[in-house]
């Protein structure tokens, strides 16, 4: 079954993958380690392929006159490489990378110029020493009898079975929290997946428009991506979503998702954002550059390329982090301790729905 999903999920990357394969042919076919070349290819590619011009207001022409003057016959690559790098920080967007044998460009600033919000010491002190890993999953129960799972990369592999055990392993908790703080991204099948698991009926998450030409704002109709309710054990008790600006790409996808579902709350920092669908391409001197081509929209039909907002915006105090105090857990903790004060107890299968 996982195998049939992760096709149906990837079926569009695959599509579009092809399509820019096709396009970006011509670029690469001719290896040359001319300077200029490369500085016009990579312009030329960026200012046909790439989604966000007119959304970030960014003038690429301008981009092109500041930096074409840089560019040297003489200068040997690693200067080459820091100037293409920086010409690519220009589009603010950190699922743009220029890749060499030596080096990989990338924009910070979507979370350098914000708080941490995450102190991996503190809130390690609250999975403890006997915490549950489940897959890539690391869980315990935390005070009040209410769930805890940290969830650090969307690379991480998680399984339908995965999911279930960890339900289990929650079955008698009233609420649960679900700590994606500083988990960048990754396979947006994940996210799909474990999204799956909070909804009891089939639903429109998003929007997903691509490129039908080199014109900067000439994009298709929004596609919707609808997601389907698990088959599998399902969770409909109270759910706690921390999130900081590091939250970014499949992160920010997930957020995005979650945010949709009636039992669940936002808790944390706005997320770092990463809407935009990456693709590969190579420049001719065998450089790869990855960037940002389709846009992923929320349900509004809205981007979320610069972040999705919380429902409760909270800091991490320094006062409490200096007492070993995560202030967005203990958030988390008082607002599940005040949704569920009135609540019956908790059975095995009360607020879950068997497969």
């Amino acid at each position: 079954m996982e195998e049939q999903e992760m096709k149906r999920f990837d079926f569009i990357f695959v599509f579009l993958s092809l399509l820019f394969f096709i396009a970006s042919c011509d670029a690469s076919d001719e290896y040359t380690v001319n300077p200029h070349d490369n500085f016009e290819a990579l312009w030329k590619l960026i200012d046909e392929k790439y989604c966000f011009f007119d959304y970030k207001d960014i003038d690429w022409d301008a981009v092109y006159d500041k930096y074409s003057v840089q560019i040297s016959d003489t200068m040997d690559r690693y200067q080459l490489f820091n100037v293409l790098g920086k010409m690519l920080a220009e589009l603010r967007d950190g699922h743009t990378n220029l890749i060499s044998s030596f080096n990989t460009s990338q924009f910070w600033n979507w979370h350098d110029s914000y708080p941490d919000n995450f102190n991996p010491v503190v809130q390690r002190k609250y999975l403890g020493d006997d915490y549950k890993s489940i897959g890539e999953l690391n869980c315990c129960i935390l005070r009040n009898h209410f769930g805890y799972v940290y969830y650090g990369s969307f690379s991480g592999s998680v399984s339908e079975a995965d999911l279930d055990d960890l339900f289990l392993y929650f079955e008698h908790c009233r609420g649960l929290i679900i700590d994606i703080r500083n988990n960048g991204g990754g396979s947006l099948v994940y996210s799909e997946r474990i999204a799956s698991r909070f909804t009891e009926e089939k639903r429109i998450v998003g929007y997903i428009i691509h490129k039908k030409s080199a014109a900067h704002n000439d994009f298709s109709d929004p596609y919707p991506m609808e997601l389907e309710p698990s088959k599998w054990k399902k969770w409909l008790r109270p759910v706690v979503v921390l999130t900081n600006r590091s939250c970014y790409s499949a992160a920010n996808d997930f957020v995005n998702k979650m945010k949709l579902f009636s039992q669940v709350k936002i808790i944390g920092d706005k997320t770092g954002g990463g809407c935009g669908l990456p693709f590969h391409s190579e420049l001719p001197n065998g450089w790869s550059v990855r960037f940002s081509s389709s846009p992923m929209l929320d349900a509004k039909k809205e981007y979320t390329e610069y972040g999705v907002d919380p429902h409760i915006k909270i800091d991490i105090k320094e006062e409490d982090q200096l007492d070993s105090i995560d202030t967005i857990i203990e958030e988390a903790l008082n607002y599940l301790r005040d949704e569920t004060a009135e609540s019956t107890p908790v059975t095995a299968d009360a607020g879950y729905i068997n497969k």
